[in-house]
């Protein structure tokens, strides 16, 4: 007579109540594996597509002068120039504009959520005259091509004294209507009973956007702050129009300069191009699960 542990027949039955759930993500028919296969090639064929730009610049920043357009076309270097790199880091210029850049684009991305973020909280949970009437409008400037009142901004900076500054490359995009709506709409799924409790605790309206509203910010935040991050950090018109002094020069700015006066040297250029580039992609891969996850949560699907 066999006799059989207790433990055995436990591990028994879990196995075999976990082996048909393992079969059944597997494909069962000679078509789901084709479908299956189809898919993985699919995504191999986007994902090299989308990487090869990039990987071509890095490593077109370890070219000589001629090797970057060299015809016939050669993907790899014949001699890795690693100097191309070590000389871009030297020059205090490029050093001087990444920190610049850096600098303004971190107080954009401040003062974009600080007062989008306002205004959001206003148009999500204040009821005030003409409410309806200003949303409608704040929304329609959505709708407004940036190009087609490029001049008249122009102009008004211009007026207010504002050329060549700082102020000039921050202050007029900060107001975002984009920005406003995503966040309202993360807003209005925020329960009121938060609202009304502290209400209760003799809390006002800015003690409750303080102390319950931006707490919880924080998804709706990343997603609006790294996009106000990097519309400051490749803007290129703006600055044309606005910044004429070489020391205010912002990163797309430079690298059309450099590329205008030292044509030649275009592995020294894609070796500059590389290392602008990689604040925002440092960027986006730290937060590249909170921004797909976050878009979700406020609403955005």
């Amino acid at each position: 007579m066999v006799t059989i542990a207790p433990q055995d027949t436990t591990r028994a039955i879990v196995l075999a109540g976990t082996e048909p759930s393992r079969r059944s993500h597997l494909p069962k028919t000679p078509g789901s594996w084709i479908a299956v296969i189809a898919k993985l090639l699919a995504g191999a064929v986007f994902l090299v597509a989308a990487l090869f730009p990039l990987a071509w610049m890095v490593i077109a920043g370890f070219k000589s002068k001629t090797e970057v357009i060299q015809t016939p076309f050669q993907f790899f270097p014949e001699v890795w120039r690693w100097e191309n790199y070590a000389q871009i880091l030297a020059d205090p210029t490029f050093t001087r504009m990444m920190l610049w850049t850096f600098g303004g684009a971190v107080l954009f991305t401040f003062l974009s959520l600080t007062i989008n973020s306002l205004a959001a909280y206003a148009f999500a949970r204040l009821d005030f005259r003409f409410q309806r009437t200003i949303w409608v409008i704040v929304i329609t400037t959505m709708f407004i091509p940036g190009m087609t009142i490029l001049l008249t901004s122009f102009i008004v900076v211009t007026r207010l004294s504002m050329l060549d500054t700082l102020a000039v490359l921050v202050l007029p995009g900060a107001a975002s209507a984009g920005t406003v709506f995503f966040i309202r709409q993360f807003y209005l799924n925020i329960p009121a009973s938060l609202e009304e409790a502290a209400m209760l605790d003799g809390c006002g309206r800015f003690a409750i956007f303080v102390r319950i509203f931006l707490p919880l910010s924080k998804p709706p935040f990343v997603v609006m702050g790294i996009t106000s991050f990097l519309a400051y950090w490749n803007s290129y018109v703006w600055p044309i129009l606005t910044i004429t002094t070489p020391e205010r020069f912002v990163v797309q700015q430079f690298l059309a300069t450099f590329r205008s006066e030292r044509t030649s040297e275009l592995g020294l250029l894609m070796a500059g191009s590389v290392l602008a580039a990689a604040p925002v992609m440092i960027l986006f891969l730290i937060f590249q699960r909170q921004i797909i996850g976050n878009i979700k949560m406020a609403g955005l699907k």
